[in-house]
């Protein structure tokens, strides 16, 4: 197995997670802040790798795999946990679009990359958009900080979830052609 940087990075990420969700269950006054934080340190990692295995050409299949899967992970996780503590219809609603989404287009990836497309359905700047919204919101949903910022969350939330949706459809749209071939 290759191991390099933007590797030790995605790992690092990994590691973060038990720490992630024993620091959200802790009944300290403190323990928000240092879940959203280990969350925010989680995020900061996934932009790095990623940057890191450009700038120092260290992009490899294993890394390649690996990465989407670690992000996808922690930001499943989050969702969870934030459904179980806001006890709250729309956040729900919300998260099970955007897991939802992610398990459509990794799947719709997946079957482009067989059948020699996967160029169709690369990341574009709208799913970028989407998970910059998605990570401030959780960040902020967990965190908490005060209750205006909260609510400012649950806007941005509400507003990942559009975007969720909305990427999802482009890329849809983008394979649909193939999807419906015979």
């Amino acid at each position: 197995m290759p191991f390099n940087l933007p590797i030790a990075l995605t790992f690092f990420r990994l590691v973060l997670l038990p720490v992630f969700v024993v620091l959200f269950y802790l009944p300290y006054t403190w323990a928000p802040f240092a879940a959203a934080f280990v969350f925010w340190l989680a995020a900061v990692t996934d932009a790095l790798d990623g940057y890191a295995a450009r700038k120092l050409n260290q992009s490899t299949r294993f890394g390649a795999f690996l990465d989407p899967v670690a992000d996808k992970v922690m930001v499943a996780t989050a969702l969870v946990l934030l459904v179980q503590q806001y006890d709250n219809v729309f956040l729900t609603l919300a998260s099970v679009l955007m897991i939802g989404r992610e398990i459509v287009i990794s799947a719709l990836r997946e079957w482009m990359a067989e059948i020699g497309k996967r160029g169709v359905v690369a990341v574009s700047w709208l799913g970028k958009y989407k998970t910059a919204a998605q990570m401030i919101a959780i960040i902020g949903l967990i965190w908490q900080p005060t209750e205006m910022l909260t609510n400012v969350a649950f806007g941005l939330f509400y507003i990942a979830a559009i975007l969720t949706f909305w990427s999802m459809l482009a890329y849809i749209i983008a394979a649909w052609k193939d999807l419906t071939a015979e």
